[in-house]
């Protein structure tokens, strides 16, 4: 996902529970252009998801209106 200032969409994602003292060892692995971020769920809570930066997707396809990754997948199969 990539944080827009206007013009962005709901989509579906999954909220797994990951134990703090594992979470340092599991960020350390995550590639660029990759990374954690704060994310709000539609109810307001806030939790840390994948996030992308916004320089690794210029010229990518926006599949917003797919509604999820899941669905975009599907989209292709």
């Amino acid at each position: 996902m990539v944080r827009v200032n206007e013009g962005g969409s709901a989509i579906e994602i999954e909220v797994w529970e990951l134990p703090a003292r594992a979470f340092g060892s599991f960020v350390a692995g995550i590639p660029a252009p990759l990374g954690i971020g704060t994310i709000t769920l539609a109810d307001g809570a806030a939790v840390q998801g994948f996030v992308c930066e916004s320089a690794a997707v210029a010229g990518a396809d926006d599949i917003t209106h797919f509604g999820g990754w899941r669905a975009y997948l599907k989209s292709r199969s």
